[in-house]
């Protein structure tokens, strides 16, 4: 993935898209706590880091917020694993992570940013994403065992 580096500050906080910067163990912990991604492993969280767009929030060295797009740079971007530390959570700071993947420069013009929430459907709407689709399109998956 050959995505620009965009790094902010709000305070003392540093929002951003450096993988070489993402804490793995403490992101793997805190998916491990969440209601997706508690089956995922050190090794496929690595792949799925190196092929995305991703955006951390950290205070010092602590990872307090993690997340990443799924994206071709150029037509789509799949948001995914959008996690605040617990206790940060509250703080805005999983509105900072939207907005910055949102605004990242390599993921303007796209056709279509799509995700699925259980829980911060207010959180997505807030930036634009609806429930359903106008279009004719049926959405389909294909789920082989693993």
């Amino acid at each position: 993935m050959h995505d620009q580096i965009v790094e902010a500050r709000r305070g003392e906080l540093l929002l951003s898209t450096d993988r070489a910067r993402i804490d793995i163990d403490g992101v793997l912990a805190m998916l491990h706590r969440s209601h997706w991604g508690g089956a995922i492993t050190r090794p496929v969280l690595q792949r799925a880091i190196a092929n995305s767009v991703c955006t951390g929030i950290y205070d010092g060295a602590r990872q307090l917020g993690f997340g990443r797009a799924i994206t071709d740079l150029a037509t789509y971007a799949y948001l995914s694993d959008v996690i605040v530390a617990e206790d940060a959570r509250g703080r805005g700071l999983g509105s900072w992570m939207i907005e910055a993947i949102l605004g990242h420069p390599d993921l303007q013009q796209l056709r279509r940013v799509a995700l699925f929430t259980r829980d911060a459907r207010e959180l997505y709407e807030r930036y634009g994403f609806a429930v359903g689709s106008t279009s004719t399109s049926i959405y389909m998956e294909r789920r082989p065992e693993i």
